[in-house]
């Protein structure tokens, strides 16, 4: 499909320089949106004004709403699906939706492994082989994946945040081509800090995206370290984005509610670049 009747966006600002990961700014819409809800937010969206030109945005919306939103959408903001099947074709996989069929309708990223899918909602949760796999479909049908990682409140209490991410991350460093990284990118999200309104602090957060970085490096390899971008998706919102965009490790984020409002405008304006 075509979308060549969407709106043209505008850019503002400098690219990002030589050897400079660029932002990713993910909105996850989640199961939220009526059709009137849908279209007012991307009106919303599309009158936000420039994105700086050292950013990419990208919201992720319920998969009902994807041909609204690739029809109206400003042209500048890509869309993602939340979710894609294990299934590597189409077929009987009843209530499923496979990786190349979201390509078939434009859909350039999807969101893999989210902390409400691993926990599971009246369901079994999707475990980290599962969610892994669902990356290298994806990747392979042509999609870039925003691939979610995180520890619960207990785990950061008792202080095995690292094991945690790590236990999350080894299937990807096992099944993934070192290719297959450049379409990649790994959303931290501190799942104690999802919708409580608690938000770990910029430095909190940078140590543990430090942390990511490192074990990339040692389990991939130094360039698939440097390169990938690492969103910090807990609690994110126009009155925090800033600082905690500043950190030196936080590439962007992948925001929930406050991407359901004019707030996320806010939030990819606070795509300065470093200090």
């Amino acid at each position: 499909m075509h979308h060549d009747k969407r709106p043209k966006g505008s850019s503002t600002g400098e690219p990002p320089k030589e050897g400079e990961r660029k932002y990713l700014i993910g909105g996850n819409w989640k199961s939220n949106g009526t059709l009137a809800s849908a279209k007012a937010l991307i009106e919303t969206l599309n009158k936000g004004g420039p994105i700086p030109a050292n950013a990419e945005v990208v919201v992720a919306v319920p998969f009902i709403h994807i041909p609204l939103t690739l029809g109206s959408l400003r042209g500048d903001i890509e869309v993602a699906a939340q979710n894609c099947g294990v299934n590597e074709k189409e077929g009987a996989y009843t209530g499923e939706i496979c990786a190349k069929q979201l390509v078939d309708m434009g859909v350039t990223w999807v969101v893999i492994g989210h902390s409400e899918r691993r926990e599971g909602f009246g369901m079994a949760g999707e475990d980290n082989e599962l969610v892994v796999k669902k990356v290298k479909v994806a990747v392979d049908a042509g999609l870039k994946v925003m691939f979610c990682i995180g520890e619960k409140k207990e785990e950061r209490e008792a202080g095995t945040t690292m094991d945690v991410c790590a236990a999350q991350l080894a299937p990807a460093a096992k099944l993934l081509a070192k290719e297959d990284w450049s379409k990649v990118s790994i959303a931290y999200e501190p799942v104690w800090a999802i919708g409580t309104g608690l938000t770990a602090t910029p430095e909190m957060a940078q140590e543990t995206h430090a942390g990511i970085r490192q074990w990339i490096a040692t389990n991939v390899s130094e360039d698939v370290a440097q390169a990938v971008r690492i969103q910090y998706g807990g609690s994110m919102k126009g009155s925090n984005a800033k600082d905690l965009l500043q950190q030196p490790d936080i590439d962007g984020g992948l925001i929930g509610g406050a991407s359901l409002t004019e707030d996320f405008v806010t939030c990819w304006n606070c795509c300065i670049r470093r200090s």
